[in-house]
Order: structure tokens, then C-alpha cells, then sequence
């Protein structure tokens, strides 16, 4: 007999995730199917910000905006190990927005949203404060504001574990063959990585595939949607920093987007993004040589380094599954989401999302469970906006203390260490050290700050089927890794499986 559901979703992204935790803490039964890994399409692929889009003001897009904002402390206080707030400079060109224009966005901006914990915008003196010293000596101007960077991949994840923790089950390397309508209920066909099948019946499908979103409407569930997506793809690079300090920088540049400058790891620089229209198949988006150096001169254009090609690190690309509403510039293309939903009471009801952000996950899954309320009565409503994600039960939310309280309980273990297992797993960090003291009980040592003992907590405990998934997605490991090191590690890890 086939399993019963009240939401089946298809996709592991950050909107996937989302709608499976909030279903899921509502007393629903939900299964997600994710065809790859959690995160591994665009929603590990972004800028790495939980912001309200300054930029955004300049198109009317307020509701938006203030919606974001409001947000941006929500997920703050629901994680603060992967969330941590920053501050961004930004530098008054003259040839570009006018000061008195930058003022009033600013001001906008602190007050849109009900800000309650993150300081205020400011002038700033370029020539005498210390952000104004990598800048060039012509900016004497600048304003400083608030927002806040997110580990994006490691958000994806604490959603889905809270989901599965809430009674949620998440499939990964699972692809969604077919999904039919049989009168009030939908019958999915799931097909494994090892090739087993599986159906399962819903109630309800939830089609939030991202950048392929037309893809399963048209290929898995064979219907033609009201909406559409427009592709842009975001390119980004990663430089050693080459400024002191933890601020960021939002630097205006002569096509009049922005491009932000922000620390990333330890010593890092993460500098995004382009946008550019994108008609390939998602999962072949790759960074250009023109976008390579659209972003090194746009940071050269103010900061006094001068950056070439060679000092690029790593880099990546990925796909922005923006909704479609026919603007003639990419940038101008609304980051707002809109929901399609098609059927009824005699006619099992699919949601499709369209569009979205990052910042405004939680939001977008809320107004998806009351759009679907009618088709599905929930024992419970909503209940996220208060919830802490996994780890994020810090006391008083102070990230600072839970690792000076780390270190104390564990005193023989590399503070730099420590610091990283506090900022990946906040509190879970310590299940993960649990009978642990020194670094010779963490198991093999791969390189960098990687250990058997995290590798194997990642494979039990978050889905981590292969090398990559813990690499790049569940940690930022490659960053500190050789190429060597990374091939061993992975011969290891999947060889061990």
C-alpha cells in the first residue's frame, strides 16, 4: 500500500526546507524530496547575506523591503552561531546616487522594518576613520549601515533538520519521477540514488524547485503553469582580505548596481555579484571571464588595491529563480516571491513558488501554509517567527559567551578550532565533542580544521552522502584545504561509506 502524506515537496532549497519545517511544526505530515543535496543549487550560491536589499528602495519595492528587514532580526535571533550582524560602508561617488539620496534611503532603511537590535546608519568621515582606509583618497564620503551575513548552505540544513525533528521525512539524492492526479490526491513516484522506487500518495504536491521550478511543472508533473521564472545568474570571487576589520563595503558601480565587498571565513574576502540573463540549464551556470573582471574592477574603481585575476581563490556561480514580471533590466526584476496555486477540493492542489530570497524564507513558508490551509487543516498554525533552529539556543543569544563557556568546558582543545564548531553547530557543537578532549580524539586529521570525528557527525546526523556535501556545503573546509588533501579526504569519506 503507498504511503500517505498531507504535503509532498520537491526541492531541497532554502523555500523547500522553509515550507517543510513550518508544515511539519503545524502537525502535518511532509516529505521532501531533494533530487541532489540540501543547499547544492542556488540557495548555497548567494552573496551571504540576511539583508533588507537597500537597493531595492530605488524600484518601490517597500513592502518588500520592510518585510525583509522585519525578518532579518527574526532569523537573527533564531540563529545567531550561523547569523551574525554587520556592518557595511559605503562610499559616496558623486558621480553616482547623490548624498541627499543615500540619506534618505538610509533613513528609510533603519526605520522601515521596526529595527530593535542592529544599530543605525551614520556619516562617516572617509579620510579620518579607520573603514575609509583602503578606500581611495577622491571618496571623501561615506555612510555606514546595518545588516547581516549568513552561513546560506548551513540555514538550509538547520531547516530541515528542525523539519525532521518535528516528524519531517528528508530525502536526498532522490529524484521525483513522476506526479499524477488522481482525483483529490496526488500519487509520486520517488526513484533513490541506488535506483529503488517508491510512491507515495498527498494530499497536496509542493513544486519548489528553484531555478527549475518550469522543469518539474512541465517534466514530472506534465502541466503548463500561469507564471513564469526569468534565470539570472549571480557570479561571485573570493580574494584574501585585503582590509582590518569585520566590517563589509556596498560599492556603487557605474552601471548603477551595487557590488558588496564582505569578510568571508577567517581571512577571506567574498566579493558579489553579477547579473546577467541566463537561458542554459541551471546546473551548468559557471563564472565568466568578463564577470571575473566586471568584479575586480568595480572593487579597484574605489578601494586602493589593486586586484588582478591571479589573487581570485575560489569562485562560483549560481542561478537566481527570480519571478518573472517582464522588467527589461535583470536588476530591476522583483525579488519578491508569488505563489501558483492550481486545483481544488475534487482536484488535488499543487503550489508552485516562484521567485523569493533568502532573507524571506520564513515568511514565504508561513504565507504558503495559509494559502494551503484551505486544502489541508492543520492542528496547528503558525508558530516559526519565535523558534529558535537547531543550535540557535544560545543563551541570551550571545554568541561570544557560548564560546568563552566552550572553551571552558573543553580547555585542551585549539581555541580556533572551537570557534569554528561554534559558529558551524552553536549549540549542537556540543554533541559533536561529547567524550572528546583533546584533538587526538577527534580521529584522522584530513587538513585544514577537519577531523574524522565531524565528518562522521555530518554523515549521521545531516545528510552527508558524499565529499562535497561536507566540503563545500556543510563547512567551508575547502577553503583551508589542498587539492591533495581534499582528493584524500574524499577517497576516505566515500570509500567509507
Amino acid at each position: 500500500m503507498n504511503e500517505t502524506c498531507d504535503l509532498v515537496i520537491i526541492g531541497g532549497g532554502i523555500n523547500g526546507t522553509g515550507i517543510a519545517r513550518d508544515a511539519s511544526g503545524r502537525g502535518l505530515k511532509v516529505l521532501l524530496a531533494e533530487r541532489g543535496d540540501l543547499a547544492e543549487g542556488t540557495s548555497s550560491r548567494s552573496s551571504k547575506l540576511i539583508h533588507g536589499g537597500l537597493r531595492y528602495l530605488e524600484y518601490r519595492e517597500f513592502r518588500l523591503v520592510r518585510e525583509a528587514l522585519i525578518e532579518r532580526e527574526v532569523l537573527l535571533t533564531a540563529a545567531p552561531h550561523i547569523i551574525r550582524p554587520m556592518r557595511f560602508v559605503l562610499p559616496y561617488a558623486p558621480n553616482q546616487r547623490s548624498a541627499a539620496m543615500l540619506r534618505f534611503g538610509l533613513f528609510l532603511y533603519d526605520h522601515l522594518g521596526g529595527r530593535r537590535r542592529l544599530p543605525g546608519s551614520r556619516r562617516l568621515d572617509l579620510r579620518r576613520a579607520p573603514e575609509g582606509k583602503p578606500i581611495r583618497q577622491e571618496f571623501h564620503i561615506g555612510f555606514e549601515y546595518s545588516d547581516c551575513w549568513v552561513d546560506d548552505a548551513r540555514l538550509v540544513v538547520l531547516n530541515a533538520l528542525d523539519a525532521a525533528a518535528r516528524g519531517a521525512e528528508i530525502l536526498t539524492r532522490t529524484a521525483v519521477l513522476r506526479a499524477e492526479r488522481e482525483n483529490a490526491t496526488w500519487r509520486v513516484t520517488l526513484r533513490a540514488e541506488n535506483g529503488a522506487e517508491r510512491k507515495v500518495t498527498a494530499r497536496i504536491l509542493v513544486n519548489a524547485a528553484g531555478p527549475w521550478v518550469e522543469q518539474v511543472l512541465h517534466g514530472v508533473i506534465g502541466e503548463n503553469g500561469r507564471r513564469h521564472v526569468r534565470l539570472v545568474k549571480g557570479s561571485h570571487i573570493v580574494v584574501k582580505k585585503f582590509w582590518e576589520g569585520p566590517h563589509a563595503y556596498t560599492l556603487q558601480n557605474d552601471d548603477r548596481r551595487v557590488i558588496f565587498v564582505v569578510p568571508y571565513q577567517d581571512d577571506l574576502g567574498l566579493i558579489g555579484t553579477t547579473e546577467i540573463p541566463f537561458a542554459e540549464a541551471p546546473e551548468t551556470a559557471g563564472i565568466h571571464e568578463e564577470e571575473r573582471r566586471y568584479l575586480l574592477a568595480a572593487v579597484n574603481r574605489t578601494m586602493r588595491c589593486a586586484l588582478a585575476e591571479s589573487d581570485i581563490v575560489y569562485e562560483y556561480a549560481g542561478v537566481r529563480p527570480l519571478y518573472d514580471d517582464e522588467s527589461a533590466n535583470p536588476s530591476a526584476v522583483t525579488r519578491d516571491y508569488v505563489f501558483d496555486i492550481e486545483g481544488g477540493a475534487d482536484r488535488a492542489p499543487l503550489l508552485s513558488v516562484f521567485g523569493g530570497k533568502i532573507t524571506t524564507h520564513r515568511k514565504l513558508a508561513e504565507h504558503a501554509l495559509e494559502r494551503l490551509r484551505p486544502f489541508c487543516h492543520s492542528p496547528r498554525g503558525p508558530w516559526t517567527r519565535g523558534a529558535k533552529l537547531p543550535g540557535g539556543d544560545i543563551r541570551d543569544g550571545d554568541p561570544d559567551a557560548f564560546m568563552t563557556a566552550l572553551a571552558e568546558r573543553w580547555p585542551r582543545m585549539p581555541r580556533r578550532l572551537l570557534e569554528l564548531y561554534a559558529r558551524q553547530y552553536g549549540t549542537r557543537a556540543e554533541a559533536l565533542l561529547a567524550g572528546a578532549q583533546t584533538e587526538t580524539d577527534l580521529g584522522r586529521h584530513f587538513g585544514g580544521r577537519l577531523y574524522e570525528r565531524e565528518a562522521a557527525f555530518l554523515r549521521r546526523t545531516e545528510w552527508a552522502k558524499r565529499a562535497e556535501d561536507v566540503l563545500v556545503r556543510r563547512t567551508a573546509h575547502h577553503l583551508e584545504m589542498s587539492r591533495a588533501e581534499q582528493e584524500r579526504f574524499a577517497g576516505w569519506f566515500e570509500g567509507t561509506a
